[in-house]
């Protein structure tokens, strides 16, 4: 019986101490009595509770003044620098903000309007690199690496967006030269998919496998390679490309210029507009919440598209081997709706006979693998440590 109350005292203490944590993640640093606001919990165990995470070298504390009083301002302690990871999405910006010992310090976010120009968008970028920094009591002096990941394919060997088209009013966009005006480090460009692989592959679903498929479903569809435990990019950086397989050779004209690629049936636009005559105007995130609360035409519009995509991925499969398949993406939030149709349609195309049949499994971070991976990323491009990828 002692043991069984042990037990449950150091759940509760570490519980308490994730709560702690999430909230100087979510917040920025804070004072001791915002952070009992924040979690629920008293000023007492609060104060406890920082100073176990002190003397382990978690957090860092220093004195403030708040209303006029003397506080104490409680921080996630910081090992060397920090790494910037940025994600300039199609409808939101978002930043996180890791260490060299892989810890997240702060993760942001905020939207964007559809269609956001480049201008307007860099300004509101650097000014939110500038107030997550402050939010966790660092400087810009701190910052080792800048990883910027966009929803293009990117032209890795010269650091640009690689296929013209398709980002619209980007093309012409120095982005590396605009960060290298504010941050004395190196500034690197990166494709959204590839980023969100790193995250899976260091903290997420893909820890135990060096050899797997990482799609990125959602207003259209980006792919990443790992094998052999590192991010496979190929001669330019534009290895797994999915989207632009042909899938209809009658089909529309791409964004890239090619015809009938899976992007022109898996995107935003094409999936909603599918249902305008049954549900009026509706955006991607109002057709997943349709399908996860059982809107039976939402769930159908989902799992034709997972048919489709998971012919697409059959066909990698079948050249790459993978261990496991990785699904993330705006889709993969629509449950059994998007996934099980999508598994079904990949393992009816790939060997039926395999004595190890390839997982396939959904990502447990969705919202953030992308930019927590451009973060990580950019710690591990600014250490000694091997590259992130294999060319």
């Amino acid at each position: 019986m002692a043991n069984q109350i042990s037990g449950s005292q150091t759940s509760l203490r570490e519980a308490n101490m994730a709560m702690l944590f999430d909230a100087i993640t979510k917040y920025g640093a804070m004072t001791q009595v915002e952070l009992a606001e924040a979690t629920g919990l008293s000023t007492a165990t609060v104060s406890i509770l920082v100073r176990r995470l002190v003397d382990d070298g978690l957090f860092t504390t220093t004195d403030t003044i708040r209303s006029g009083r003397r506080a104490t301002l409680v921080s996630i302690a910081r090992k060397m620098g920090i790494g910037v990871g940025l994600h300039i999405g199609r409808n939101h910006l978002s930043i996180c903000i890791t260490d060299f010992s892989q810890k997240i310090l702060a993760y942001h976010d905020r939207p964007l309007p559809y269609g956001h120009k480049p201008d307007s968008t860099l300004i509101e970028a650097l000014r939110l690199i500038h107030e997550t920094v402050e939010s966790i009591a660092a400087s810009i002096d701190e910052i080792v690496a800048v990883m910027i990941s966009l929803a293009t394919p990117i032209d890795w060997k010269h650091q640009q967006i690689g296929v013209r088209g398709i980002l619209r009013d980007w093309d012409d966009t120095d982005i590396i030269a605009y960060f290298k005006k504010s941050f004395q480090c190196p500034i690197f460009l990166d494709n959204d998919a590839n980023t969100a692989a790193i995250a899976e592959s260091k903290q997420g679903v893909g820890i135990d496998f060096p050899n797997f498929l990482y799609v990125q479903a959602g207003d259209g569809i980006g792919a990443s390679l790992f094998i052999n435990g590192a991010l496979y990019r190929g001669s330019m950086g534009l290895a797994g490309e999915i989207g632009h397989i042909q899938v209809d050779p009658f089909g529309d004209i791409c964004a890239c210029g090619n015809r009938g690629c899976l992007d022109t049936v898996v995107n935003e636009q094409r999936l909603t507009s599918v249902l305008s005559f049954t549900h009026g105007s509706i955006t991607l995130d109002d057709l997943i919440r349709k399908a996860q609360d059982g809107d039976p035409g939402c769930r159908r519009v989902i799992s034709d598209a997972a048919v489709r995509v998971g012919t697409v991925i059959a066909q990698t499969c079948i050249s790459m081997d993978p261990q496991c398949i990785i699904i993330g993406g705006d889709l993969s939030k629509s449950g059994d709706a998007f996934l099980e149709p999508l598994r079904q349609s990949i393992q009816r195309l790939l060997f039926p006979n395999a004595v190890a049949p390839i997982k396939i499994m959904s990502s447990t971070m969705p919202d953030t693998n992308v930019t927590l991976g451009a973060a990580l990323a950019a710690i591990e491009l600014a250490s000694n440590q091997p590259p992130v990828s294999a060319q």
